[in-house]
């Protein structure tokens, strides 16, 4: 699953307060059902796959998860880059349509200045930035030694065109693609490649635990984006653990705006 991938790559084995465990819910329904594996690694390693021969690009994205009847249980925008094997998606928890989330709690989480997340995964650095921008922060994490080690590795694609078919006014051809590395699968998905955008995928459809998701892409642009945006803000305070930034957050809301106050000292992955 892809969704959930790239949010428990973020909050994994973390203790957090009751209405931090609500974000990670939210986040969840966002980035942890996409197509991919259970760790950072196997994400970047998988999911650059999928777009294999286009190094960079930038779209919208919609993410909509169905359960065993066909229901639509999640449905997740999302802006979705890549350049090279990082990656980074913005999400806003606000726009997020979710039964594991109430209206009162993304609202609590909007007043608190964390509704606007921001997930870049860097294998080369071995690091996870987490941005906030509402509250000028961001928390950087190291990647576990595993994934990392799984994000340098070079995955085998199989690919078996099914159908040719119309997406979103794009001709595609229907493939259904597997994903291994040496330890065995990663991803087994199906794909809609346009063929006047260069082969891109602008449909990707997963299940797994009887779930199904599907993933499209919009307004696809591409390109190679800035190398910056792959980058946390030098300005923002810097944090190398949520507990502190979340005490960071509690502090500014009793008496100061966001962004502002006395700098966390760094520490942690360089």
């Amino acid at each position: 699953m892809l969704l959930q991938t790239l949010v428990k790559m973020i909050w994994m084995k973390m203790k957090l307060p009751l209405l931090l465990a609500t974000l990670w819910v939210g986040c969840s329904a966002a980035i942890g059902q996409m197509p991919g594996a259970g760790s950072p690694g196997g994400v970047s390693a998988a999911l650059v796959k999928l777009f294999d021969g286009i190094p960079g690009f930038s779209a919208k994205a919609e993410v909509k998860v169905l359960d065993g009847t066909k229901r639509e249980t999640d449905n997740v925008p999302m802006d979705f880059s890549m350049l090279d094997n990082k990656l980074r998606v913005e999400i806003d928890i606000t726009q997020i349509k979710s039964q594991s989330m109430k209206e009162s709690e993304t609202a609590q989480l909007k007043q608190m200045g964390l509704s606007q997340v921001i997930s870049i995964i860097r294998p080369d650095k071995k690091l996870i930035y987490v941005i906030y921008p509402d509250q000028k922060s961001v928390l950087t994490m190291p990647m576990p030694k595993e994934d990392a080690e799984a994000a340098e590795k070079t995955p085998k694609i199989e690919k078996t065109a099914l159908a040719n078919e119309t997406i979103d006014g794009h001709s595609c051809v229907k493939n259904k693609v597997i994903v291994s590395d040496d330890k065995g699968q990663i991803l087994d998905a199906i794909t809609w490649n346009a063929t006047d955008l260069k082969n891109f995928p602008i449909q990707i459809e997963t299940k797994e635990n009887g779930k199904t998701t599907v993933v499209r892409y919009k307004q696809v642009q591409i390109a190679k984006p800035l190398a910056n945006q792959f980058e946390p803000p030098a300005t923002y305070a810097q944090y190398n653990d949520m507990m502190d930034l979340m005490n960071g957050v509690m502090k500014k809301g009793a008496g100061g705006a966001p962004g502002t106050g006395a700098q966390p000292q760094k520490s942690g992955p360089k």
